[in-house]
């Protein structure tokens, strides 16, 4: 079964022969390779690049163990350029195994695999693609070591309208079985719950956990477990270190310390598996700080993480709009209204509101709240309160979780339903 990809496909189009290093971030098993290997390989031969001229390499395949030396690697692209005055497209899948143990411990030294790129990159006729795990290696050092000439695509696990491309079912059913099993590829085909279930616990236990402890050689596993699931039952809640240490001393007991919880905080984010939205004050404009939320790329590894048995309907909805407004290519935070209001005795106080997400793109701005039910005319205002005190016109949206016709309200908000926020592209423009 083909999952189109269009999105991703066209990113990669779009910047064909840009004189960039094209670089394909994601978390394992969202589909680089499939994207890269297939997709965009097929698109390259429908526009009559031929066979011979396109070198495709994945170097975590066994077979492939030798280019791991970032010098054989490129001894033999070389050798594969017959013409220099005809193009040539370089694939390359999981580069981070061209990097050594050494080079991930002091990025600072001579990193072989850039001296590889950095050369590709003056070859007029050659335009690179690469894509791996870990943006640690692939994000901020590739931007920094080719001053402005790396350029990222980041691929998502499969959003809910192109997880509907293949379900065998209505939206409703599509629905319940995304925010259980989320969008990795390879679940949107399995067929039972057993084999579903098996194979994100087993993909999170023997893939993304081992990954992690090896590569960055943690000496407590325990307590990184212990920290994914405690972020893994805070999707959507406001936290930080110390509160998080805080946890681990009441409930768990451990003396873990907050340089620790923050530096693997930050490993879970190199590999993709949880995002970072911080706090805005949007009449301030400017960042607040802590404390911030954490989500889920992927909301079936959250919930596997978790034996499936927390699955909550709000936050997960709240984490499926974040990943979403992400996929359309937006920067998106967590925002702050302050509103002098009046307390129980009648003084008054500054209150801070939240807006679940201020989403930005260029001059584009939208403020989302995420309610899964509106069902009273209080409920309504309660959502409203912190996007009236908005000092702006960008548009405001509250996407609910039961299914209705757009509309809106007397203060003009936006209201509609997930499904057709998400299966809708110019669902924004309503």
């Amino acid at each position: 079964m083909e999952i189109p990809r269009n999105t991703y496909v066209n990113a990669l189009i779009n910047r064909m022969n840009n004189g960039m290093i094209k670089t394909v971030t994601g978390i394992r098993r969202s589909g680089k390779s499939y994207l890269l290997f297939k997709l965009f390989y097929d698109y390259l031969i429908s526009t009559g690049v031929t066979e011979d001229h396109i070198i495709q390499l994945a170097l975590d395949s066994p077979e492939n163990k030798a280019y791991r030396n970032a010098d054989t690697l490129y001894e033999y692209i070389l050798s594969r350029i017959e013409n220099t005055h005809e193009q040539y497209f370089v694939l390359l899948d999981e580069v981070q195994y061209a990097i050594t143990e050494e080079e991930m411990k002091y990025p600072e030294k001579s990193l072989g695999l850039y001296d590889t790129l950095n050369g590709l990159l003056r070859k007029r006729n050659v335009d690179t693609y690469i894509t791996g795990s870990n943006s640690k290696f692939l994000s901020s050092d590739i931007l920094t070591e080719f001053r402005g000439r790396g350029d990222e695509v980041h691929i998502f696990p499969l959003s809910f309208k192109e997880f509907m491309q293949v379900f065998d079912g209505d939206k409703h059913q599509g629905w319940s079985d995304y925010i259980m099993y989320g969008g990795l590829p390879l679940v949107s085909t399995m067929r039972t719950v057993e084999q579903k279930v098996k194979y994100l616990t087993n993909l999170f236990e023997e893939t993304y956990l081992k990954d992690l402890i090896n590569r960055y050689h943690v000496q407590k596993s325990r307590e990184l477990e212990d920290l994914m699931n405690i972020l893994a039952s805070n999707i959507g809640s406001l936290t930080n270190p110390s509160r998080i240490e805080a946890t681990f001393k009441s409930v768990l007991h451990s003396k873990i310390s907050i340089n620790t919880i923050n530096q693997y905080i930050g490993y879970l984010k190199d590999a993709f598996i949880i995002h970072e939205a911080n706090r805005y004050d949007v009449k301030g404009r400017q960042y607040i700080g802590t404390p911030m939320k954490y989500y889920f790329e992927d909301i079936g590894l959250r919930n596997a993480r978790l034996g499936f048995r927390q699955i909550e309907e709000n936050h997960i909805m709240e984490n499926i709009i974040y990943n979403e407004l992400r996929v359309r290519g937006f920067f998106v935070d967590v925002g702050v209204v302050e509103k002098r209001m009046n307390n129980t005795s009648g003084k008054e106080v500054r209150k801070k509101l939240e807006v679940d997400f201020v989403a930005n793109l260029g001059s584009k701005r939208y403020y989302v709240q995420s309610a899964l039910v509106l069902g009273t005319r209080e409920k309504i205002e309660q959502e409203q309160l912190s996007l009236e005190n908005i000092p702006d016109s960008f548009k405001k949206i509250i996407v609910v979780g039961t299914e209705t016709n757009p509309w809106h309200t007397e203060q003009g908000t936006l209201v509609m339903g997930v499904q057709q926020f998400l299966l809708d592209a110019n669902s924004l423009e309503f």
